[in-house]
């Protein structure tokens, strides 16, 4: 088994390569003078299990671009198996037609990385997960839940207070399988979207009044639906607003936003390498994520189940 890191998550690479005591394959991946990428794996892979480390996070085109590369790479290197570890998959959001004349982008990413090569995917906390049906070949979307479900039991001593709060109706699935496991009351914010990364909250489907909620979702991208979700509640008597959320997208103004919202805290993993900026905000605290992709890419390369990283 060969671990190959792409220059989306370097950090995150390495600590998956750490819990599984290998090193990561020695490579160069960069760019010639006009941002064309550039690859050389620089040890033999012929036959070899490999795992490609790469989020398509900002810059997403770069990353996906490099993702892709290093799999033909690999692909005419004669790897016996190549799988795309993707914590955190770029244009999920883009999966399905939203009006006349545009695209379903998530698909088209899916046909890119299949036809590049790709043998398997793993990934975590699809924004759909309908979209692993966008792909033709095998695909684990491992759920980050139990991460910060285990940080929630350590910084809530008291699981009897909490109200676990879906952003939007659509979140809701996802929000009652953390709720159930601290056998918690259910919340949904009813939202209404104005445009792209615009929200305005019409009502709260629950009573928060002197709860400490916890919002729960899959990313936070310009983070102005969770801050309006956030005051929202305190205005309904919520006692205490977090946030715990898979992928901390965070992007233009988001950690600004945070830092003056109502929010107690944002809880983040680290599927996405946090910037400079999210890592001086206070209110901002990042979860490793690190032993779940570790566990999970061991059971692949053994063929044990990976449905049991879910319990």
């Amino acid at each position: 088994m060969k671990l190959l890191a792409g220059n989306s998550n370097r950090k995150l690479a390495s600590a998956i390569g750490e819990y599984l005591d290998l090193p990561l394959t020695q490579a160069q991946v960069r760019r010639f003078a006009d941002n064309e990428v550039f690859v050389v794996i620089e040890e033999n892979v012929r036959g070899e299990d490999v795992f490609l480390i790469q989020s398509t996070s900002y810059p997403a085109n770069d990353n996906l671009m490099e993702l892709l590369i290093c799999i033909d790479a690999l692909k005419r290197a004669s790897a016996r198996r190549i799988t795309a570890v993707m914590p955190y998959f770029g244009y999920a959001r883009q999966d399905r037609k939203t009006g006349g004349r545009t695209p379903i982008s998530a698909k088209l990413v899916a046909n890119l990385i299949t036809r590049a090569g790709a043998d398997r995917v793993l990934t975590m906390d699809l924004h759909a997960g309908q979209i692993q049906g966008f792909f033709d070949i095998p695909t684990d979307n491992l759920l980050s839940t139990p991460v910060l479900a285990e940080d929630i039991r350590e910084h809530y001593k008291k699981p009897e207070e909490l109200m676990i709060v879906s952003p939007d109706v659509g979140g809701v699935v996802r929000a009652r399988a953390l709720a159930k496991r601290f056998d918690a009351d259910l919340a949904i914010v009813d939202k209404r979207r104005s445009g792209p990364g615009e929200s305005e909250v019409m009502n709260i489907i629950g009573d928060v009044a002197g709860r400490r909620c916890i919002l729960f979702d899959d990313m936070v991208d310009s983070a102005g639906t969770l801050c309006n979700a956030a005051q929202a509640l305190v205005e309904h008597g919520a006692v205490e607003v977090s946030a715990y959320i898979s992928h901390g997208v965070l992007s233009g103004a988001a950690t600004d936003r945070v830092a003056k919202s109502a929010l107690h805290s944002l809880v983040i993993t680290d599927s996405i390498e946090a910037s400079d900026l999210v890592q001086a905000c206070s209110k901002i605290r990042v979860v490793p994520c690190a032993p779940l992709i570790g566990e999970a890419i061991r059971r692949i390369a053994n063929e044990e189940s990976v449905s049991k990283l879910f319990d």
